[in-house]
């Protein structure tokens, strides 16, 4: 953000001895400013990397709150035209397209929302915006585009085609996912340079109830407004059941374990569960979710009375439980005591995480409204502390705000992103959902990230002194800009060769799976670099 990164130049120049820059803030306690700055750059990095696992672990907690919401359903009753009997059918509450581009792109670009809105808040009467500045922006609209996509393409199982169903709603998402940037580009420097005014804030919030709109229209196939593209088949359920996929105990993702999500499926046996284990029936291909325990006749009668006699707060109760406990029923089936040893260490590592966490209450409460509310504040909270930790590494180690910018703080606030898109590639059998996130959460980051603080500060300038709200550091914005889109095009064209070649846009080929991967970090690589090296003036 832009007035973090402005505290860390004051901080940066608030001490120096022999001109030596040295840090004075620090984060907990004031005695971490007597440490050399070595130890503290190394200390908030380590941090740093304990909050990913954090936003790793509730966001799959999101998903899940989500994936309960979007699997509500309507009652409807109809009458038989001919029988005259009455007909009762149940119909999805939520269109996939919408929930794309509203929940789930919305919810895992939350932490950039609610940081800029924050910030708009204390900025309030500034003449200058404090909002997210160019190089959070653009860098993470290229984290989500580059790698983002190098880990969801390696997602699918060895051979197995993940493809996107609905090409027509990809390209409306698409477009407006790019025209977000053209729009940033064009009040920044060609409309009002230097200068936001209350119509382009307007404007730039009412774009996101159009791409909602037009989005909506394409799955449709309203005419006149959609693209003439044929839509492939789509699962009926927007997170269909997963097929032989053993559970890990290593999975930073895993902080609920079989009990606490046994009760939680006790409120609706139809719920499909992340975490479950699960196999296929013989003959039908029906999914059957079980846990790993006993599978005799007594301990299947006992299973189903449990679920039954199931509470709301024997869910909760169940997730607390789970939170302290080290080591699960599958680790003490494990042989090795050094890999037993390992897996408890790493739980003892989850243990904080896990009981902040178990605070979010169950899932099938309320369809899943309220742990999804809950979700997105844990995710903002530890978005923010994200934020203080990539401000005092800048701080300590001298490296300039908006290289932090371009790499740490897009990465820790994008992080939600990549953590739903990949669960996304896991758990969907096709790639609209995963790669939907990437474009739709970009999309979002300027229609509502950014035009919402500019609204806010740009309403309040007008009223109180009947002026625009100004920008600092615009000019820097032109250059990322350029190129984020050449490389960005260098992502798109190989995504449809890969549809064009191998039929799909996720998995393939294992080899293939991995040059793909690793080119598309090798364009975030070029993106960082080349924007480092200007904002840091050598180019």
């Amino acid at each position: 953000m832009a007035s973090i990164l402005n505290q860390t130049q004051e901080l940066q120049e608030s001490s120096k001895v022999l001109g030596h820059v040295r840090c004075q803030s620090y984060f907990l306690f004031s005695g971490e400013s007597s440490l050399s700055d070595a130890s503290r750059a190394v200390l908030y990095f380590l941090g740093l990397a304990y909050c990913f696992i954090g936003l790793s672990a509730i966001t799959a907690r999101f998903f899940k709150s989500m994936e309960n919401v979007v699997k509500h359903s309507r009652k409807v009753v109809s009458v038989d035209p001919v029988t005259k009997a009455q007909v009762i059918t149940y119909k999805k509450v939520w269109n996939f397209t919408i929930a794309d581009i509203s929940l789930l792109a919305f919810g895992t670009s939350f932490p950039q929302i609610s940081l800029a809105t924050i910030d708009a808040f204390r900025n309030m009467g500034e003449r200058y915006a404090g909002g997210l500045g160019p190089g959070t922006l653009v860098g993470s609209a290229a984290f989500d585009l580059f790698p983002i996509h190098a880990v969801c393409v390696l997602m699918p199982k060895a051979g197995e085609l993940k493809k996107i169903s609905d090409l027509g709603v990809w390209l409306v998402e698409l477009v407006w996912s790019f025209w977000a940037y053209i729009w940033l580009y064009i009040i920044l420097e060609v409309w009002s340079p230097n200068v936001v005014t209350l119509v382009e804030a307007l404007l730039t919030v009412l774009q996101y109830g159009l791409l909602l709109v037009h989005a909506y229209a394409q799955d449709k196939r309203w005419p006149y407004l959609s693209l003439p593209m044929s839509r492939g088949d789509r699962p009926e359920e927007w997170v269909p059941e997963e097929v032989d996929t053993p559970k890990d105990d290593n999975d930073v993702h895993d902080v609920y374990s079989d009990a606490a999500q046994r009760a939680v499926e006790s409120g609706n046996k139809n719920i499909v569960d992340i975490f479950s284990i699960h196999s296929a029936s013989n003959d039908t291909g029906r999914i059957t979710y079980h846990t790993v325990a006993d599978n005799s006749p007594e301990s299947s009668t006992k299973k189903v009375k449990a679920k039954k006699n199931a509470t709301v707060f024997d869910t909760w109760k169940h997730q607390f439980v789970d939170a302290i406990t080290l080591e699960s029923s599958e680790s003490k089936k494990v042989d090795s005591i050094y890999l037993r040893i390992a897996k408890s260490f790493w739980q003892l590592v989850l243990a904080p995480w896990k009981i902040l966490f178990a605070f979010v209450p169950p899932c099938n409460i309320a369809h899943g409204w309220i742990a999804f509310i809950c979700s997105l504040l844990f995710i903002s909270g530890v978005a923010f502390v994200v934020t203080r930790l990539t401000d005092l590494i800048s701080c300590v180690t001298g490296i300039n705000p908006y290289v932090i910018a371009f790499t740490a703080l897009a990465a820790g606030t994008s992080w939600p992103d990549l953590v739903a898109s990949k669960i996304a590639a896991e758990r969907q059998l096709t790639a609209d959902s995963a790669i939907a996130n990437i474009t739709c959460s970009n999309s979002v980051n300027i229609y509502v990230g950014i035009g919402v603080p500019w609204l806010i500060n740009t309403v309040y300038n007008y009223i109180a002194y009947r002026e625009p709200l100004y920008i600092e550091n615009a000019k820097g914005l032109s250059f990322s800009l350029l190129i984020f889109f050449a490389t960005s095009v260098g992502c798109i064209v190989v995504l449809v060769l890969r549809r064009l070649i191998i039929g799909a846009e996720l998995g393939g080929p294992r080899l293939w799976a991995w040059l793909t991967s690793a080119y598309f970090m090798m364009l975030w690589v070029v993106f960082v670099v080349l924007s480092s090296l200007k904002v840091s003036g050598i180019i």
